[in-house]
């Protein structure tokens, strides 16, 4: 049980795009990959225009979108159907496995923020669109490089994934912190923002490695200062549409929005 209700408690952290896989490449390689094996050719934005979203859902998305749609008729022979869906779910899980391996690179400033937070008693939760095996195979890899959180929730263990609450309920109930307003969420993507409000808790954007924003570190270190800037500056507008209380660059800022927010909730501000 929590013994104040004017500080933050508690942050929840997204997987892959977040504090993993710089750019949310593994999902997205791996959408585009189980749509190429049935002669469909999906866009990079197209295989993340859902991302955050549990992955079945993710792939509903992508084949009600029109080009999609048409492409999977002209390929197929016939409209997709929840069979479809099922086969491509069942046949993605192995490329999504395959390229969590190939992504599964802490996010650069990552051990040191969960540090600070630390060192000022916040918990950390982990939630994530991924299916079980996804999720534990991601864990294990951020275990090897000095990330554990205190609690760890996948789409699987919820009874409907992002935007909808749950995980981040999960969260608050294995750690028994409450209320919401005790907690941020910290996401890569729109689902995160809008499961944020939706569970009542402060909501921040991370930027630089976006899926929105779509580039691996390496490429992002590769653009030029404005480029970067350019890149950040459309997906705050982004995060700012999708009514996040907080968007930032990178991690490394975090724990002076934690500030910001422990000021105003001090004031009586709630999320």
């Amino acid at each position: 049980m929590t013994d104040s209700t004017d500080h933050i408690q508690l942050a929840i952290f997204d997987w892959a795009g977040t504090t993993i896989d710089f750019g949310s490449c593994a999902p997205a390689a791996a959408f585009r990959k189980v749509f190429a094996a049935h002669g469909v050719e999906a866009s990079d934005h197209a295989a993340r225009a859902p991302m955050g979203l549990n992955k079945r859902e993710h792939l509903i998305r992508m084949l009600q979108t029109e080009t999609i749609a048409q492409q999977w008729l002209a390929a197929n022979g016939k409209a997709w159907t929840e069979d479809d869906v099922s086969r491509l779910y069942e046949e993605f899980i192995p490329y999504q496995l395959q390229a969590i391996e190939e992504s599964s690179k802490l996010v650069p400033g990552l051990n040191e923020v969960v540090q600070h937070l630390r060192n000022h008693n916040i918990r950390i939760g982990g939630t994530t669109g991924y299916f079980k095996a996804a999720a534990e195979a991601t864990a294990a890899a951020a275990r090897e490089q000095g990330f554990v959180p205190d609690a760890n929730v996948c789409a699987d263990d919820v009874p409907e994934g992002r935007p909808a609450p749950w995980m981040i309920y999960e969260v608050m109930k294995q750690l028994t912190v409450y209320p919401a307003r005790c907690v941020v969420k910290i996401g890569d993507t729109v689902a995160d923002i809008e499961a944020g409000h939706n569970a009542g808790c402060w909501t921040v954007g991370v930027c630089d490695s976006s899926s929105s924003t779509g580039l691996s570190y390496e490429d992002f270190q590769h653009l030029q200062a404005v480029e970067q800037k350019e890149r950040i500056a459309s997906t705050t507008n982004v995060f700012k549409d999708a009514g996040s209380h907080f968007t930032i660059g990178s991690l490394e800022e975090l724990p002076v929005v934690i500030q910001k927010i422990n000021q105003r909730m001090a004031q009586g501000e709630r999320p």
